[in-house]
Formats: C-alpha cells, sequence, structure tokens
C-alpha cells in the first residue's frame, strides 16, 4: 500500500513538512520554507523524496511493493 504523504526534513536547518508528494513522477528539487535552501538528491536517490522524506516516492515504494511480491514467491 502506497503512502502519498511525507514529512521532509531540511538537513541545513532542521525544518520538519507535511508534504503531499506527486504519485506519477519523482521531484528532483524542493525549497525549504525555513531557510530557502534549495534541495536535491542524494546521490543514488531517485528524488528528494528519497533522500531527506520519512517515506520513500510513490515509484520507488510500487518498485519495492513489486520485488518484495516477487521474493514472496515459490
Amino acid at each position: 500500500m502506497q503512502n502519498h504523504h511525507v514529512v521532509i526534513t531540511c538537513p541545513h536547518c532542521g525544518l520538519e513538512k507535511a508534504e503531499a508528494m506527486p504519485t506519477d513522477a519523482c521531484q528532483f528539487f524542493y525549497q525549504c520554507s525555513g531557510c530557502g535552501t534549495v534541495l536535491k538528491p542524494k546521490p543514488g536517490d531517485c528524488c528528494v523524496f528519497c533522500s531527506y522524506g520519512s517515506v520513500a516516492c510513490p515509484p520507488r515504494q510500487e518498485s519495492q511493493e513489486s520485488q518484495t511480491g516477487l521474493e514472496a514467491a515459490p
């Protein structure tokens, strides 16, 4: 079951903010409303939600669910 809400935490000022994630795309940039820093994904992550969010983005959640389903099959 996918979660479309996330708490994103700015690594610069520590502000935590609840956000709704797009369901069909990754978000590459996010501007912190606390300090104005523009966040970008960490190397190896597809988007800012995967790097700084409380849960992975919906496309990655879907990928993880399908991989888990494949592993569970006999």
